[in-house]
């Protein structure tokens, strides 16, 4: 442990606001994480001091705006390891930018007979699109399906991964399942049959290191609210060359070089692919996230979602009237637990949890096609942050408890 400093989630939670004098226990950062006041403070100080339009004026205020902008631009680079701070695109979040991939580059590079490959775990946003783009290229749709561990194995990656491939996508951690996909390993094999990897970080990236050289992705995507920046906000990540090559997605002011009556020639990446005025409060907003995540360090964080999701995982385990739906090994297994009260709709589950203070998700999770795939109509989700302690796992059980016992005489 040495070079780094031990924290608890006990002292790092009374840097969020939220939970000032409130009992909440909010187990949905997946969805959206709470924010610690060091990035609502840095909110409010640009819209009090440096409130003007990026890349638009001559005048000292706007400068300085397009200062912090650019600054968090230079800042998501480094967190994330780019080459180049241009091969990071502003977007409002993971969702916009997957669609800017698949319009931009799908669009332009999926011929007839070409295939796609995806995983059944991936969130509709990494989906649907790829949907709309292998129909209107009458391309070929492909699914990597899970074993009955929650896993991918090698196998399956080989076997769906081909030469007719132009365009793998890829969670690196389930939103619905919290598996750690082998990213790297499936990069290695889609590159070695010429295919592009896409890969979404949005599940990872709050609780592990993203370097996307070390990766050799050719996209990353993700978005800031999941890990602990505003709404709004969040990133596309692309190779300098495959950016260079790519159409832009979004027509508008700041992403021109020259426009004539009928002809338009486009501003350099990144400029490019961000029309239009951007959320310079929301760039300033996931710069201040990063300074925060990196002043926790992710030694912490791993230590502390560790600790507490082992914690949880063990005591769900101990209702023999809660089936859990996650990989036995906990060195594949990310921040995520999906489970069901048997006989009880995870709705109703939700509901008489949050009667207790007690916050998490039920449905679908946006992945219809994986839920299906287990012969699921919905899950209850319970998402970690390193904000959380064993007491919030004790309330989470003893809220199930109490739901199982409502509704006992119906269940049985």
């Amino acid at each position: 442990m040495k070079g780094w400093k031990i924290m608890k989630a006990e002292d790092i939670k009374k840097d969020f606001p939220i939970f000032d004098n409130n009992s909440m226990v909010y187990l949905d950062s997946g969805a959206t994480s709470q924010r610690p006041r060091q990035v609502i403070q840095k909110i409010e100080e640009f819209y009090q001091n440096e409130n003007a339009n990026p890349h638009r004026g001559s005048y000292k205020l706007s400068m300085e705006a397009t200062e912090a902008y650019e600054g968090a631009r230079a800042k998501v680079a480094q967190f994330i390891h780019a080459k180049h701070p241009e091969e990071i695109i502003f977007t409002k979040n993971a969702t916009e930018a997957l669609n800017l991939i698949a319009y931009s580059y799908g669009m332009d590079n999926v011929k007839k007979g070409d295939e796609v490959v995806i995983s059944i775990m991936e969130h509709h946003s990494n989906l649907v699109p790829w949907q709309k783009v292998t129909k209107v290229k009458e391309g070929t749709l492909k699914y990597m399906y899970i074993n009955e561990n929650y896993e991918l194995d090698r196998a399956e990656i080989e076997k769906k991964i081909t030469k007719q491939t132009k365009i793998v996508g890829i969670a690196q951690v389930s939103n619905v399942l919290g598996t750690i996909n082998p990213v790297k390993e499936i990069i290695e094999i889609a590159h070695k049959n010429g295919a592009v990897v896409v890969v979404d970080v949005s599940q990872s990236i709050p609780h592990m290191k993203i370097d996307v050289q070390d990766l050799d992705a050719d996209f990353v995507v993700f978005s800031g609210h999941k890990m602990l920046a505003p709404l709004g906000i969040g990133v596309l990540y692309g190779k300098k060359n495959l950016l260079n090559n790519m159409t832009p997605f979004l027509m508008g002011g700041d992403m021109i070089e020259y426009v004539y009556e009928q002809e338009t020639t486009f501003a350099p990446i990144p400029n490019k692919f961000e029309a239009g005025t951007q959320n310079a409060g929301g760039a300033v907003g996931l710069a201040a996230a990063i300074d925060y995540i990196n002043s926790i360090g992710y030694e912490n964080i791993h230590a502390i979602e560790t600790e507490v999701l082992g914690y949880a995982m063990e005591e769900l385990k101990k209702l023999d009237y809660v089936d859990v739906y996650s990989t036995n090994c906990l060195d594949h297994h990310s921040s995520v637990i999906s489970f069901n009260i048997k006989g009880i709709h995870p709705h109703d589950v939700a509901s008489i949890l949050d009667s207790v203070n007690v916050a998490i998700r039920s449905g679908n999770h946006c992945a219809q096609p994986l839920l299906r795939f287990l012969k699921l109509d919905s899950t209850c989700r319970a998402s970690f942050s390193f904000y959380n302690t064993k007491e919030d796992v004790d309330r989470l059980i003893a809220g199930i408890k109490k739901t199982h016992d409502m509704f006992a005489q119906y269940t049985k």
